[in-house]
């Protein structure tokens, strides 16, 4: 059923920059994600993983083809908050605390994990309280883990979500997305 996966269709997407000739960083690509499953998307710098994800968020349009997220536009759904994202880059905001800035988050859908829920699985309850300016990277991709899940999508998208993280924190952080899958 439609409603019920992820379809890119011959989806193409280049940029121009200033002076230069084209760079295509998508060239007809096609997939169909159903529910339930979980999928990576691997390839060197520059193979337009980052591009492919900025389209499935509706962040650029494909120059060419189509996408489809539970039968809307990619826009649409993440409107409806039927989509989270982590991305790997962007700052938080310095004079909330964590909690403040999950529970803002939370503000914008209308049916919001809660937020203590949100902070438990993304594994930053006990230090809720801190400001963003002092934590550490690892830290911060928790946070931003945390703001994802607070929309209870039903597709969770993560751009290189164990940036800047420690080997410890990298297996916590995958076991959590296991335990977040099966659930």
């Amino acid at each position: 059923m439609e409603t019920e996966r992820i379809e890119f269709r011959d989806v193409h997407r280049s940029f121009t920059p200033r002076g230069s000739e084209p760079i295509h960083a998508v060239r007809g690509f096609d997939a169909v994600l159903r529910a339930g499953e979980t999928v990576a998307l691997l390839g060197p710098n520059g193979a337009g993983k980052s591009t492919t994800i900025d389209m499935l968020l509706g962040l650029l349009d494909p120059d060419g083809g189509t996408i489809s997220v539970f039968g809307r536009t990619p826009l649409e759904a993440v409107d409806a908050g039927l989509v989270g994202a982590m991305l790997q880059t962007g700052s938080l905001p310095r004079d909330l605390t964590i909690r403040e800035i999950v529970t803002l988050i939370a503000a914008t859908y209308r049916t919001p994990l809660a937020v203590d829920e949100a902070l438990r699985r993304a594994g930053i309850t006990d230090i809720a309280k801190q400001r963003t300016d002092s934590l550490s990277g690892g830290q911060t991709q928790r946070v931003r883990f945390a703001m994802a899940l607070v929309a209870d999508p039903s597709l969770l998208v993560l751009d290189e979500p164990t940036v800047a993280m420690d080997v410890g924190s990298r297996n916590d952080f995958w076991q959590t997305m296991r335990d977040v899958a099966s659930s």
